[in-house]
């Protein structure tokens, strides 16, 4: 049976996520995952919604040129739900806040880790754009900071972040990401649900001292 994303059945001849981003990362990317059930099944759709980047590769022996200055590139995938306010602000135009948790999936040679608890705090403006602050928690409880800005609608955004640091082996760090984002479902009590589309960018330790090391491959 072919697999959708809003409902419960999932094809069996999938690809397993774990081939994507590791056992051990793919449970904690459920486990950071809020209690809705549509997210648990969307780690599962990493799968396929990715891009296939660690199927085309050949092995890495050496760490990839892109992080051997530092710099450590990434493609991905967010998915996320919360509650959102909606406030007319009339002739058409719509301003809302939103807070949401959910869970980033990494893939690409030199990634920093393959996953991340994610939290955005979010104000958007259909006529003026959206301005919000992101925070990344990884497996060891690191943390990284990102601020955000867009333009877009009520119902999805092109937005761009940038890194201004973070904690742990995050101390320091520079660099942006880039992504679209949509909203799946969304409930009369503000309960919303998304997830991004081509997310990718760059990040670097602020010091040698905070190294981002990268994960072993499997």
């Amino acid at each position: 049976m072919a697999m959708t994303l809003f409902d419960e059945e999932f094809d069996e001849n999938l690809p397993s996520p774990s081939r994507l981003v590791g056992s051990e990362s793919l449970t904690f990317l459920a486990a950071a995952l809020p209690r809705s059930r549509l997210l648990r099944q969307l780690v599962i759709a990493v799968a396929v919604l990715l891009p296939n980047v660690t199927c085309s590769r050949t092995p890495q022996t050496t760490q990839s040129p892109s992080a051997s200055d530092g710099w450590h590139e990434f493609q991905g995938i967010w998915v996320a739900a919360g509650t959102r306010e909606n406030i007319p602000f009339g002739d058409g135009r719509q301003a809302s806040t939103a807070k949401l948790e959910g869970s980033l999936a990494l893939v690409g040679p030199s990634r920093p880790v393959a996953g991340y608890r994610a939290e955005a705090l979010v104000l958007s403006d259909t006529a003026t754009g959206l301005v919000g602050r992101a925070v990344w928690t990884d497996a060891r409880g690191d943390q990284v900071f990102s601020e955000l800005k867009g333009q877009g609608t009520s119902t999805g955004s092109h937005i761009v972040g940038t890194f201004i640091g973070g904690t742990g082996r995050y101390a320091g760090a520079t660099g942006s990401y880039e992504f679209s984002w949509r909203f799946v479902l969304e409930n009369e009590d503000g309960t919303v649900q998304g997830q991004s589309k081509g997310l990718n960018g760059k990040v670097r330790a602020g010091s040698p001292a905070a190294s981002l090391e990268t994960e072993g491959r499997r």
